[in-house]
């Protein structure tokens, strides 16, 4: 018997033959299919913590650039919305044009963001509160049955909101995530109206933040990201501003953007030609929380980019700020562009 197993291991192929043709190829490619299985599959997880972008979220030089570039591999964004969710489309388009490598979005494919504007029609409020929600349920179903983001912002409803009629959107958010467990559905704040911290229109915006902290849900924080300028020293909401940026200080009419714009004259931020109902400056900050959030959807831990410390390491030059306020160091970016292998 032992003769006879020491026969059939001496047929065994010798480790050091050749591996067959094209196998090493294949090995990769399955290799990178895995990682993007995996990639997918952290961004539909449940029991994650929650995701909450607000004016801290703005910085684009703690994003790396890899995470901004995963997300325009992996993310298909639906995102209804009217003249005030607009606005973070304006600040969009303003880092595309700065950078339209790295920020391009749209609908023509290659290796932009999937975006889907305006889509479905309306907003959180419009025509009702409850028909955004079978908008939803229609598009997911139908044409945007790829789609793995989906977000809807408000256009003034919730200054005039009952905490019922916010549980009932919160309720309804929450129905389309049991419906949908593939695609991230985001939670948004309704914009400010001068009330302060004293009026309604604060009270529902911490009933929904409330609700996605308590629940790990995703929030874009659409009043706090108006409630500060980017040096996030003052709270401006609570100085009664509106979401034209005004605020009012010892009887005075002042506005937090043209102030802090004054102050800065090289800032180096992209900022769009304007926004509806505000400020360029105000649609230019959630333009890049939008990113920030892309980032965070991606699989991004929220962790500061190391891009210095990384070129210091590597011997190489240290990275430029672009216009549009990001540091680019070039074998990073050279990286993150380099073709994945073929399928």
């Amino acid at each position: 018997m032992k003769r006879w197993n020491a026969t059939r291991r001496s047929r065994r192929p010798s480790t050091s033959q050749p591996a067959p043709r094209g196998s090493g190829r294949t090995r990769g490619r399955w290799l990178w299919f895995a990682g993007l299985l995996c990639l997918v599959a952290s961004i539909s997880a449940p029991g994650q913590p929650p995701i909450i972008i607000d004016h801290t979220c703005t910085d684009l030089q703690r994003v790396p650039i890899a995470a901004i570039e995963r997300a325009k591999a992996t993310l298909r964004v639906a995102f209804g919305h009217t003249s005030h969710g607009s606005q973070i489309v304006s600040g969009m388009n303003a880092l595309r044009k700065s950078q339209p490598a790295l920020f391009g979005f749209g609908q023509g494919g290659g290796r932009d963001l999937f975006f889907l504007d305006r889509t479905p029609s309306g907003d959180l409020g419009n025509p009702d509160r409850r028909a955004w929600a079978q908008r939803t349920r229609e598009l997911l179903n139908g044409s945007g049955k790829d789609l793995n983001v989906v977000l809807w912002s408000w256009c003034g409803q919730v200054s005039g909101a009952s905490e019922k009629e916010i549980q009932l959107y919160l309720d309804l958010m929450n129905e389309l995530e049991t419906e949908f467990p593939s695609v991230r559905f985001v939670y948004m704040t309704g914009h400010l109206d001068g009330s302060g911290k004293e009026g309604n229109l604060h009270r529902r915006n911490e009933q929904i933040r409330a609700f996605c902290k308590t629940n790990n849900k995703i929030l874009f924080d659409f009043a706090d990201l108006e409630s500060f300028d980017p040096d996030g020293r003052v709270n401006y909401m609570e100085l009664h501003a509106r979401d034209n940026c005004d605020y009012t200080e010892d009887g005075v009419v002042k506005n937090w953007a043209d102030e802090w714009l004054k102050k800065n004259p090289g800032h180096g931020l992209a900022l769009p030609s304007s926004a509806a109902h505000s400020r360029p400056l105000n649609g230019a900050l959630k333009g890049r929380a939008f990113w920030w959030m892309l980032a965070r959807l991606a699989g991004w831990n929220g962790e500061p980019a190391a891009h210095a410390k990384a070129a210091g390491k590597a011997g190489v030059q240290p990275p430029r700020v672009t216009s549009a306020g990001i540091l680019i160091e070039k074998s990073v970016a050279s990286a993150v562009h380099a073709p994945l292998p073929s399928p």
